[in-house]
């Protein structure tokens, strides 16, 4: 294929010419016989966008699911609305909700939703996704499954008598199973945003997932790159060309912290087999905590902080030195502002999903989408990191508003080094994003409205007809 006339940000309007999987040629550059030839008009060309944290399997459950939560449901009898209407039109089971936050309806528990669906279970996850709340017919379908299959979990289904399940999203998955989940339809999305490659960073996932993304792959239906993080026993497995393993995932939880000493241990022995840790850090206290278990452990290139949803001033410096990258959320800013200025202290708002201040402190930087925890969407990530406005218009922390170049550029990284902006050069793997614009009209809205062609491998699995 033969892209002419495309934008190449800092080497002006090129040819770009694309052999099998590769970039073969730059510059101005005449079709050969029979080959496929694009006109850019002298839209951008990008690397394909990387998302450098997803839950990809969540993400498409989360199609056959219902958005309970803000911005989309605000009030509980918003929430009833939205829960009875898709009872009616829904020829599953089962009800699956997401997103829920107490602001809407408080501390929901088995008997509100019930009073709500009693005649179809229902299970509905908290935004953190650490929460599950389930209806008494969801209840009972958990405690006869567990009677059959798992007595150990029996006992545990009886402790949470009110239907809130926190923590055990495991048990979830054992006593229901996998279902067959819309892989394609969620990789189509990513694709028609531009992007290319993601990195899953579920930390339950094991050999079995490694295996499971492969097989996705094989049948074309995962047509992203994958980096995959999880369990430590992922590190037994060697990469290919399509899927690499990614860092060991720690998820820390202020009221359950891990023994220091067993943490570090296990840190050490991650990185003796050459693969980075990522650590979860959404407050001060995790943050904290993580800090102090690299400072004893040590740490390698790669080493991550995911989220580092609240970053103090005097923790920057010790971030700098211990040389970890951060994977922030931006777009949370603009989907979760009005509860984060109703439910966190004035002092901390500065402090939320920080960007500037990184990179003010030479700490490598990159963006996730965290979906379907967030949006799915990258461009709205950067916008949200430009403009740092919630829904409302409300502004959190002006002084951490990135340029539309730095915001881009939290997407362009590799797997490896996520927050090294990939170029377009010869011999460079042709997983490549064209809009329909130039940047100097992209930079203005960030809208993933744009994307005009997406390549994977050389390969197209977008193209838009505009």
């Amino acid at each position: 294929m033969l892209i002419q006339s495309a934008e190449v940000l800092g080497r002006g309007v090129l040819d770009v010419r694309v052999e099998g999987d590769v970039i073969s040629a730059l510059g101005t550059l005449k079709p050969l016989p029979g080959e496929n030839v694009l006109n850019a008009a002298g839209g951008l060309l990008l690397p394909g966008l990387h998302d450098h944290h997803i839950h990809l399997r969540a993400s498409a459950a989360a199609l056959d699911s219902v958005r309970c939560g803000p911005p989309e449901v605000r009030t509980a009898d918003g929430l009833r609305t939205k829960l009875r209407s898709h009872r009616a039109r829904t020829t599953l089971t089962w009800i699956r909700g997401t997103a829920y936050h107490e602001s809407v309806a408080g501390d929901i528990d088995r008997h509100w939703l019930d009073a709500v669906i009693p005649d179809l279970p229902v299970r509905i996850q908290h935004r953190s996704g650490r929460l599950w709340i389930l209806n008494s017919a969801a209840h009972e379908i958990l405690l006869q499954n567990a009677k059959a299959q798992a007595p150990s979990l029996i006992a545990t289904l009886q402790d949470a008598s009110d239907g809130r399940l926190l923590d055990h999203d495991n048990i979830i998955t054992t006593l229901l199973g996998r279902t067959a989940l819309p892989i394609a339809a969620i990789s189509q999305q990513l694709a028609n945003f531009g992007v290319t490659g993601i990195t899953d960073m579920n930390p339950g996932n094991d050999i079995d997932a490694h295996t499971q993304m492969a097989l996705w792959q094989a049948r074309d239906e995962l047509l992203q790159q994958v980096h995959l993080g999880g369990r430590e026993d992922l590190s037994e497995l060697a990469d290919n060309d399509r899927l690499t393993v990614g860092p060991f995932k720690l998820h820390l939880h202020d009221h359950d912290l891990p023994d220091f000493d067993d943490l570090t241990a296990t840190m050490r022995r991650v990185h003796a087999s050459g693969r980075p840790v990522a650590a979860h850090c959404v407050t001060e206290l995790a943050l904290v905590f993580t800090l102090a278990a690299f400072e004893e452990a040590g740490s390698i290139r790669g080493d991550r902080l995911e989220h580092a949803s609240v970053t103090p001033d005097a923790l920057l410096d010790q971030v700098a030195k211990l040389g970890l990258t951060i994977v922030t959320q931006p777009h949370f800013i603009a989907e979760r502002g009005r509860e984060y200025l109703h439910d966190i202290p004035a002092a901390e708002h500065a402090l939320l999903y920080r960007c500037r201040a990184f990179i003010d402190a030479g700490i490598p930087l990159a963006g996730g989408s965290d979906a379907p925890f967030g949006s799915l969407d990258p461009w709205q990530a950067m916008r949200a990191a430009v403009l740092r406005k919630t829904q409302d218009g409300a502004v959190i922390g002006a002084e951490e508003r990135l340029t539309p170049e730095q915001a881009l550029a939290l997407f362009t990284g590799s797997a490896n080094a996520p927050a090294t902006p990939r170029q377009i050069n010869v011999g460079a793997s042709a997983d490549l994003c064209l809009l329909d614009s130039p940047w100097d009209i992209v930079r203005d809205d960030l809208k993933s409205q744009h994307v005009r062609l997406t390549l994977i491998g050389g390969r197209p699995v977008n193209e838009s007809r505009r």
